[in-house]
């Protein structure tokens, strides 16, 4: 790809994010969470929401590796302390209406040699800090959207022949074609892409089928859906009625499984990075609902720290179906990155269920949403499950087995 290549779909991609993502409005503020290594985009971005009438935007700076050497070096005692006034102010922005972009970029093997138990005691006292703010990006009360940046670590990964100049830039492409921003009208593309998983999402919804059952080698897994629940595809409304689009790119629809209505067994079809510590080939055991079992070749001790986070990090909170046909699938590559791996595959959330999952769930409370069968937790982490051997069941209410997926892909 040459330089001016390259800047035009940066320009692209950058548009993408504020207008289709977040879908800034005028005079309003945009926060931007981002690693000092997507500096350049960062630009880009701030131009195109000044350019959409952006009243502010506001630039929150991370650096990964700061946090690998806190993990590794810091006392115990400051894993576990969080500044109070950095949530209280996110939480001051969302009341104010601000829109919340993150832009993601993480070394799969950062982590790596770090205690597990230090990761989760840390992971968990950042979740009990933020657990008012997360309400308004859970609850889709502010627009908000995830999107990654490539660093010398995360691609090399990916490409692990290439020098990392060279797979930095193989890494671009990838990011360029499966979010669209190579199209000559992206924002073009995006709307005919909503309009599609749209459909896919009003056919389930009007289904109303009360369970799935999934089928795969090293998968046989029961999942009940609550009374109420809704299907969602991308495109969302905030609490003003403004759509965004929370995940870029995004190929799935999804919905939230009733809590105590889980059993049987599912195995991991992709790596999982958790915080920068990576989680390889799992199966986890479900009864009632819970995961009763967990084993895994690599990372297990950090799985069953993330599953003790809470009483609620045991049960599931989110499935999603993706065709195995999917543009990230049908690259071939693992992106060790959840917002793209779980874009490759059917995939489920252990932790906390999405309110807007639930007929009315926005004006519910968390006790509220349990006692339907809609999971809270101070954690939500995808995992993919997906492959082209998955089979997929709706069950109706009478009890009825209809076909939804055979070998990965949508039947109807």
């Amino acid at each position: 790809m040459n330089l001016e290549t390259f800047e035009r779909n940066l320009e692209h991609y950058a548009e993408l994010a504020v207008r289709t993502g977040v879908n800034i409005q005028p005079g309003q503020t945009l926060v931007v969470n981002a690693p000092l290594t997507a500096a350049e985009f960062v630009r880009a971005v701030a131009r195109k929401a000044y350019e959409a009438g952006a009243g502010n935007v506001h630039v929150e700076w991370t650096d990964e590796l700061l946090t690998a050497i806190k993990y590794k070096q810091a006392p115990e005692e400051a894993l576990v302390r969080v500044p109070l006034w950095k949530s209280a102010g996110m939480t001051e922005l969302a009341l104010e209406g601000a829109a919340f972009l993150y832009i993601k970029g993480t070394d799969p093997d950062l982590f790596k040699g770090v205690d597990p138990a230090r990761i989760a005691k840390a992971s968990k006292a950042l979740a009990e800090a933020n657990r008012e703010f997360s309400t308004y990006t859970r609850g889709s009360l502010v627009s908000w959207t995830i999107v990654t940046v490539p660093n010398e670590g995360w691609a090399s990964k990916i490409f692990p022949e290439a020098t990392p100049q060279e797979a930095v830039e193989k890494l671009w492409e990838q990011i360029f074609r499966l979010t669209r921003s190579d199209r000559e009208n992206p924002l073009a593309a995006w709307e005919e892409h909503l309009e599609h998983l749209q459909k896919w999402s009003t056919y389930l919804n009007a289904k109303r089928y009360r369970r799935l059952h999934f089928k795969a080698p090293g998968t046989e897994l029961a999942i009940g859906l609550p009374d109420g629940h809704l299907w969602i595809s991308a495109g969302e409304k905030n609490a003003k009625g403004v759509p965004f689009v929370a995940n870029i790119p995004t190929e799935e629809v999804f919905t939230a499984p009733d809590r105590n209505d889980v059993s049987g067994y599912v195995t991991s079809t992709k790596p999982l990075n958790y915080n920068g510590a990576r989680i390889e080939n799992f199966t986890l055991t479900f009864a009632n609902g819970k995961v009763t079992d967990v084993r895994a070749e690599h990372g297990e001790d950090i799985l069953r720290n993330l599953m003790a986070t809470d009483e609620g990090a045991s049960h599931l909170g989110e499935v999603a179906l993706v065709p195995h046909r999917s543009p990230v699938s049908e690259s071939g590559l693992t992106f060790y990155n959840t917002l793209y791996d779980e874009n490759a595959s059917c995939h489920l959330a252990v932790g906390s269920s999405f309110p807007t999952c639930a007929e009315g769930g926005t004006g519910l409370t968390r006790d509220e949403l349990m006692q339907r069968g809609f999971n809270q937790s101070l954690v939500h982490t995808d995992f993919m499950i997906g492959s082209a051997e998955m089979d997929i069941d709706g069950e109706t209410a009478e009890g009825v087995r209809e076909p939804l997926f055979r070998s990965g892909n949508w039947v109807i």
